[in-house]
């Protein structure tokens, strides 16, 4: 396992030309992320405002899905140097990233409740106002 240190990842932080090299931080580990630039469905131009940083907190705040998750492992080279990683991040990563299987929250009332409350009211809307006789 490679270890980097954070100055090293700001230094690959170059989206353009023949230098073109792109690197980010996600939950302290590294990836180089220059050949994914033309692939991310986001654009190229959120992976340039992420190159260079730890970009964790943005990477979870658009809630990437599994397989985007999967993908990253492709571009892994190496571990964040400890020295240099934050409180913010979770060392053992994201909770769907574990070697076991993953465990679905159990739904809650709400999720089901409040769409057959809606279902329900707009039943009788439709029965008031179409079924008048």
């Amino acid at each position: 396992m490679k270890t980097l240190r954070l100055e090293e990842v700001k230094k690959h932080n170059v989206g353009k030309g023949p230098d073109k090299s792109i690197w980010t931080v996600i939950h302290d580990k590294v990836y180089d992320i220059t050949n994914f630039l033309d692939e991310h469905p986001g654009g190229e131009e959120i992976l340039f405002e992420n190159a260079g940083i730890d970009a964790t907190e943005n990477f979870e705040d658009v809630g990437h899905s599994s397989d985007a998750r999967e993908m990253l492992e492709e571009y892994y080279i190496g571990e964040l140097a400890e020295e240099d990683r934050t409180a913010t991040s979770d060392p053992k990563g994201p909770k769907s990233w574990g070697s076991g299987p993953v465990v679905e929250e159990e739904a809650s009332w709400t999720s089901w409740l409040l769409p057959m409350l809606g279902a329900f009211l707009a039943s009788m809307a439709f029965r008031y106002t179409f079924l008048k006789e």
